[in-house]
């Protein structure tokens, strides 16, 4: 398109664009799309709150990645919201295949964000599989998939009016064939990829447990179009075994890929190597400083659990700059590499307790620590265990609980003590920055307006004006110039207005003198 081009030809020609894609998805099949438009991926990463942004992706991308996700977003706030749609779609050229995937309970809504997402990716995810408490509040996720008819309507009118593919991520029901039943549903409203997560709803959080693949397998043999699985991915030999036992086109890794991002490669990486990557992409497509964080807390998570580095621990949880992460990873790659270079010997070191769970204190890792390894989660029976002991030793009178102080010793709870160290850990003010000191209206007491020609606040100066006839630049409030405005419009108006009447009866004298003559016969 020409820069001159004007708006109006600039949206004939996304018109045009739009008409020819929709006629060309017409004609393609799930499998299609699989093949000629995501180029048949096997290696599938997840979408993830805060932690599949652009830079992940790309670093994920270089170790054998063949499609990502974007991150779940909220498609009412995409809508609506200018600033969280221009984050949303953070990319580039090198960003494909992308699909990016909306959770919503609304047909209309979700529509209407991925109309606006559409020309930055390759199809449109409909979240089915959040299990999340912030899901179940907004009503969307793995809550809907009670209710197919809802379900049915906006897998279907996003099929019938985006110009690419719709497909869906979901869980899996107790009852098997309840879930394939439930898939059919999906296919048959227009979904033209489906990645199944092979728990429940309930299997979340420190109940998470094991996936079954048997459903998985189950459904592939039961629809049509291609199916992602995903669960239960700690390497590439469970990707291998995952596809070799379902039969699944790609399988999908989300907790895996985030502790070793080059899960896909068959590779266990230095953690720190993986970590100065991902930094210099950060670095390349800026994300907000919380990613960071969280990305480097699951990449050094064993050494970070280890005892000996807590501090370490504790600049990563308050750094705010590039600088602070890239000490955080010099720390840890100048204490650990001599180890891997062998020019050390490497004894074990203590777990730390308060961090780590009872399964990590006595687990024997495989692997050296500083090596990225996937997180082995407790089983459901230990968190069972854990919660039986706090309560007993709640309910134990001799049992001495915590106390927490402030600085002048006062007690207080743990909540609060939280709020004050983070508030401690805020940066200080720059030096002779004065601040800014709050005067009261001298009517009402609500805080004045500080160019106030009256020391009033907005309202009390609002009243003064209009009963006084005055103006308050400072609030902007015009009264008198317009009062003197209307009243000069209105002079200016009668006048004219008479003008007009005298030279109507001008011309009316004159006529009526020119009649009076012709009929004297001058």
């Amino acid at each position: 398109m020409c820069k001159n081009q004007t708006k109006s030809e600039e949206r004939k020609y996304r018109w045009r664009i739009t008409e020819r894609k929709m006629k060309q998805k017409e004609n393609m099949s799930g499998w299609d799309f699989y093949h000629k438009v995501l180029g048949a991926p096997k290696y599938v990463v997840a979408p993830m709150v805060d932690q599949s942004e652009l830079a992940w992706r790309m670093l994920c991308r270089r170790h054998g990645a063949h499609l990502c996700y974007s991150p779940m977003f909220h498609s009412n706030l995409f809508a609506k919201d200018s600033k969280y749609q221009k984050e949303a779609l953070q990319t580039c050229p090198e960003d494909r295949p992308l699909i990016i995937q909306f959770c919503g309970n609304d047909a209309k809504t979700i529509l209407e964000a991925a109309l606006l997402a559409q020309d930055h990716c390759d199809a449109i995810d409909i979240n089915l599989g959040c299990p999340q408490a912030i899901a179940k509040r907004g009503h969307y996720g793995a809550f809907l998939q009670d209710e197919w008819d809802l379900l049915s309507e906006i897998v279907r009118t996003l099929h019938e009016h985006l110009s690419i593919p719709v497909t869906c991520k979901v869980r899996i029901f107790e009852d098997k064939q309840k879930t394939i039943a439930y898939a059919k549903m999906l296919e048959a409203a227009g979904c033209q990829l489906l990645t199944m997560h092979g728990r429940t709803r309930e299997q979340k959080g420190p109940l998470t447990g094991v996936a079954d693949w048997s459903y998985i397998k189950d459904v592939r043999e039961q629809i049509t179009i291609p199916m992602f699985a995903n669960g239960n991915i700690l390497s590439l030999e469970d990707v291998h075994r995952c596809m070799e036992e379902t039969g699944v086109q790609g399988v999908m890794s989300a907790e895996g890929n985030l502790y070793n991002p080059a899960i896909f490669e068959g590779i266990v990486p230095k953690t720190w190597t993986m970590a100065d990557e991902y930094l210099d992409l950060v670095e390349k497509y800026p994300c907000p400083i919380s990613y960071i964080r969280g990305h480097l807390f699951k990449l050094f998570h064993q050494l970070l659990n280890l005892k000996p580095n807590a501090e370490i621990r504790e600049a990563l949880a308050v750094a705010r700059e590039m600088p602070q992460f890239r000490f955080v990873v010099k720390e840890l790659r100048d204490k650990y590499e001599p180890y891997h270079d062998g020019k050390l010997t490497y004894s074990p070191e203590e777990v730390d307790p308060s961090i780590a769970t009872n399964s990590e204190i006595d687990y024997n890792l495989s692997l050296p620590p500083w090596l990225c390894q996937p997180y082995i989660r407790p089983a459901p029976e230990e968190h069972k265990k854990i919660i039986e002991e706090k309560v007993r030793k709640a309910e134990d009178p001799n049992t001495i609980k915590r106390q927490y102080f402030d600085n002048e010793g006062n007690e207080i709870s743990r909540k609060k003590m939280k709020k004050l160290r983070r508030k401690n850990r805020r940066p200080a003010k720059p030096e002779g920055i004065p601040e800014r000191r709050i005067e009261a209206c001298v009517q009402c007491g609500n805080p004045l307006g500080l160019k106030c020609n009256f020391k009033l606040c907005r309202t009390c100066c609002r009243d003064k004006c209009y009963i006084g006839n005055f103006d308050c630049p400072g609030h902007k409030l015009l009264i008198k110039t317009r009062r003197e405005k209307a009243k000069k419009f209105g002079n200016d108006k009668v006048i004219c207005e008479d003008a007009q009447s005298n030279s109507e009866s001008d011309c009316n004298t004159l006529d009526n003198s020119e009649e009076n003559l012709s009929q004297s016969g001058l």
